[in-house]
């Protein structure tokens, strides 16, 4: 057996040496202070694809009286927004790209797993409002479609 890791473990006051070994159709061979088993793993559940949150126009708040430009243009527009916070890894359009329903723009990673958002609107990207890197929040807008 091919030893990938070992661990020190002290559950209510005992010792447990533990040494991860290969791991074949979610069979992981586990030797525990010496002695040798092998554990079935359970599948790891498929992740569920988050939906970006779209307010229509008329649900969005009035705009703040300085009214930056990049707020508010994203009420009249269709945007891809982060459904909760995370990091952007890839973006998967350009300024002027066609986009279909269903097509992936942005990908975020949330909680250690790479989320593909997806354009709700059929149209062409007008605008890409964050950069590969980028921390975003919940809600912030990623890309504008026209």
């Amino acid at each position: 057996m091919i030893i990938m890791k070992k661990y020190k473990y002290t559950i209510n006051g005992t010792a447990y040496e533990v040494e991860v070994g290969d791991i074949v159709d979610n069979v992981v061979n586990v030797t525990v202070n010496g002695e040798a088993f092998k554990v079935e793993k359970e599948p790891e559940p498929e992740p569920e694809k988050p939906k970006p949150v779209v307010r229509p126009a008329a649900a969005a708040a009035s705009p703040s009286p300085s009214g930056s430009s990049s707020s508010t243009r994203a009420y009249n527009e269709k945007v891809v927004k982060a459904p909760l916070p995370g990091v952007i890894t890839e973006i998967k359009v350009n300024i002027g790209d066609p986009v279909a329903v269903g097509d992936t723009v942005v990908v975020l990673e949330a909680m250690k797993m790479a989320n593909n958002l997806d354009a709700e609107y059929a149209g062409r990207v007008v605008e890409i409002r964050v950069q590969a890197g980028q921390t975003v929040m919940e809600d912030d807008v990623l890309v504008v479609i026209e």
